[in-house]
């Protein structure tokens, strides 16, 4: 029997990876439950003691002066040891867990899909622990499929029921590892990831720059023929990377973050942290992207409020702010560069934010808005007026 007991400590030992000690330490707190259970009944008031010889494996359990034999344990004390077991060597493992995993926060783990529910999809950690994947932490493009090896970022570690490890494979902190693994210029320090902006599914936009003028940070990303970013953009199911080249000159950061687009001309306003930025109609879209996805990104990238318009739409808005009478030709570019487009936008603003516009006080700024609000009700008078003619002719 004490054979027995030692080899199966010993089996322990190696499919849970733990310290022999703490199955010990769990079958002494168990069998002290269960004496004390035995000890209510027959010895009430009486002292429990547990000792078992880590070398031979004898087991001693007394109750008070009564040392008890293994055929006293009845099936309810059997039980109660059973689960105290379970519970410790449970408890024991989650800290084994949170001990190997606590300092792993911002690093990749990589996994296999073993069970995807509502909640998110569980991997396991090549045996070692199960973490998951919360809905809300995979990207649009994720598909995971049963037995599918995956990697992602992790985002936390705690001491809890269930997965303790959350993993992100939406983090821009994944897209930035990623590149870390596949080149070897930016995990020795030689290429810095400057900035990272990231949405999900769609694009991520990453500024990178050299310590060696010798190397070229962007061509070190890309590597031949594609070969380094590719292998990213295949972790990320597909996913667009912009690699652009960081620029302590904010407009020339600028004009490379909004790549592919190709800039005209960049105004900056350094005290608001605004960039007005020209390009040709035929490059507006390429400017804006999708859904105002490629300028969203590009200003994030750079810190900077970009808004990119064309020669058409300033001439446009310029000629729109001059039919107001106070506002001359000069105070209609102010007006422009800050962003008030059409008249309408006067009405909406706020005679505090005018007045701090250069070339207009508190003063001039009351006037502009209330002549906009009287210009804006004449046109509404003469489209109502219009739309009466209509109706009485028909």
């Amino acid at each position: 029997m004490n054979k027995e007991f030692l080899t199966v400590l010993e089996q322990l030992e190696r499919e849970k990876g733990l310290d022999r000690e703490i199955f010990i330490d769990a079958v002494e707190q168990a069998l002290i439950v269960a004496a004390k259970k035995i000890a209510k009944i027959t010895s009430p008031g009486a002292d429990v003691k547990v000792t078992i010889d880590r070398t031979k494996g004898d087991i001693k359990v007394w109750v008070g002066e009564k040392e008890l034999v293994s055929r006293e344990f009845g099936r309810i004390a059997a039980q109660t040891a059973r689960q105290v077991i379970i519970q410790k060597i449970r408890e024991a493992e989650k800290n084994s867990v949170y001990q190997d995993y606590k300092d792993k926060v911002g690093q990749i783990v990589g996994g296999v899909v073993y069970r995807l529910e509502k909640r998110g999809v569980i991997l396991d950690l090549l045996g070692k622990a199960e973490a998951i994947i919360p809905q809300i932490f995979l990207s649009p493009l994720d598909r995971p499929r049963m037995g599918e090896r995956m990697r992602a970022l992790v985002v936390e570690v705690k001491r809890d029921k269930g997965p303790q490890i959350i993993l992100s494979r939406k983090s821009e902190g994944l897209v930035k590892k990623l590149f870390e693994l596949e080149v070897p210029e930016i995990f020795g320090g030689i290429v810095e990831i400057k900035t990272i902006t990231r949405e999900a599914g769609g694009r991520t936009k990453m500024a990178v720059f050299s310590k060696d003028d010798k190397v070229d940070c962007v061509g070190a990303c890309v590597g031949i023929r594609g070969s380094r970013v590719k292998n990213v953009i295949e972790e990320l199911r597909g996913e667009k990377i912009d690699i652009i080249r960081w620029h302590e000159d904010i407009k020339a950061f600028i004009k490379a973050a909004l790549s592919p687009a190709v800039v005209s001309k960049i105004d900056i306003d350094r005290d608001i942290k605004r960039a007005r930025v020209l390009v040709n109609a035929d490059q507006l879209s390429l400017a804006i992207g999708k859904k105002g996805q490629n300028v969203r990104l590009a200003s994030k990238l750079v810190s900077w409020e970009i808004d990119v318009r064309t020669k058409e739409t300033i001439e446009k808005s310029l000629n729109q702010m001059c039919k107001l009478k106070s506002v001359g030709l000069q105070t209609a570019k102010f007006l422009v560069n800050n962003g008030y487009l059409e008249i309408n936008s006067l009405v909406l603003a706020k005679e505090q934010a005018l007045a701090k516009i250069k070339g207009i006080g508190k003063k001039k700024a009351a006037g502009i808005i209330e002549e906009a609000k009287k210009y804006l009700k004449s046109q509404q008078d003469k489209a109502a007026e219009k739309d009466s003619k209509t109706e009485s002719g028909s």
